[in-house]
């Protein structure tokens, strides 16, 4: 949990207003027409900074608003007020069994229903039928575990994401409940992007090298960057089959790898304070078609704070011990 949410509690779930222009899909950000887009001393579009992309706006739209892309200013502005933490109603001492609300980063609502603009209906497209038997097997699972009837064997029953190893891509690159924040650094060779959630650090090369070979897989694909305009172009492939599948609760998340998964990412700085992040995934094996979401990212003056996973890399050891001796009290 990050120490920040405490720090700025005064203004934690005060609503944000965002001019039409900060609104995904809606464009450029309004600026003056002096601006420009900063550069770095050797001439490239400058995006390095901490930046957050903390929203309150899901990633697929909500089944109730179909065929509804975006809210009318009225409906924006009900949907839009959340109470101050300061009058009540909500407490950190609150019983939750989870987080409640008073943790959670609550970043600004847009005017838009969801963050996927492709398709039209800001869904994700339909799984694959393999999907699909995948998908359900992993809700029987976790139903079963939920039950206690499955057992945890080696720690490799448990995800990548389970082992606070990674969120995989895109997952890592989309808004969750809190640790929204990226530190962003560039140098003529290498874009360096360090995730504050689980930690996740990527190095992108600019230098126009080959690709690593396929018997070489990184945690977080191969990733190659180049220059399009003031747009930074990100291609990833090469993913490990480690990292695969989309959590049963908050489907929204997608951590997927193996040969088939493709990702593209834009950054476009539009304005003093905000990067216009784009994403496209491709993956055959479990979508019919690619789908893109746009997720602005806004400058801030804070910085990351270390992620303690799994409170002192106890959860994973505690989880097979309890499981031990679940199985011992059962013989």
């Amino acid at each position: 949990m990050c120490p920040r949410v405490l720090a700025t509690l005064p203004v934690l779930l005060i609503s944000l207003l965002v001019v039409p222009g900060h609104a995904v899909g809606q464009g450029p950000a309004a600026v003056g027409s002096s601006w420009s887009v900063p550069r770095t001393p050797w001439g490239h579009p400058d995006l390095q900074g901490t930046w957050s992309n903390a929203t309150r706006t899901p990633i697929q739209r909500p089944t109730e608003l179909e065929g509804k892309e975006t809210f009318t200013e009225e409906e924006w502005a009900e949907r839009n007020h959340r109470p101050n933490p300061n009058e009540g109603g909500i407490s950190a001492t609150m019983p939750t069994g989870f987080y409640n609300d008073f943790w959670f980063e609550q970043g600004p609502l847009y005017r838009r229903t969801s963050l996927i603009l492709d398709p039209p209906d800001g869904r994700l497209p339909p799984v694959t039928p393999a999907e699909q038997n995948r998908l359900v097997e992993r809700i029987d699972s976790y139903v079963s575990a939920a039950n206690a009837d499955v057992s945890i064997d080696p720690w490799e029953d448990l995800s990548a994401y389970d082992r606070c190893i990674t969120r995989g891509m895109p997952g890592l690159m989309t808004p969750f409940p809190y640790n929204h924040y990226y530190q962003v650094l560039q140098t003529p060779d290498y874009v360096a992007i360090v995730v504050e959630m689980i930690h996740d650090a990527r190095i992108i090369p600019l230098d126009g090298r080959p690709r690593l070979p396929p018997t070489m897989r990184q945690w977080l694909g191969d990733s190659r960057g180049w220059w399009d305009g003031n747009t930074l172009v990100v291609e990833t492939t090469t993913f490990p089959e480690q990292v695969y599948g989309r959590a049963v609760i908050g489907a929204d998340e997608t951590v997927f790898g193996g040969d088939d998964h493709h990702v593209v990412e834009r950054f476009t700085r539009v304005a003093v304070d905000t990067i216009d992040y784009r994403v496209t995934v491709t993956n055959p094996a479990v979508w019919t078609d690619p789908w893109t979401a746009a997720i602005p990212m806004h400058a801030v003056e804070q910085t990351l704070f270390e992620y303690g996973c799994h409170e002192g890399n106890y959860g994973l050891p505690n989880i097979l011990s309890g499981n031990r001796a679940r199985e011992a009290e059962q013989r």
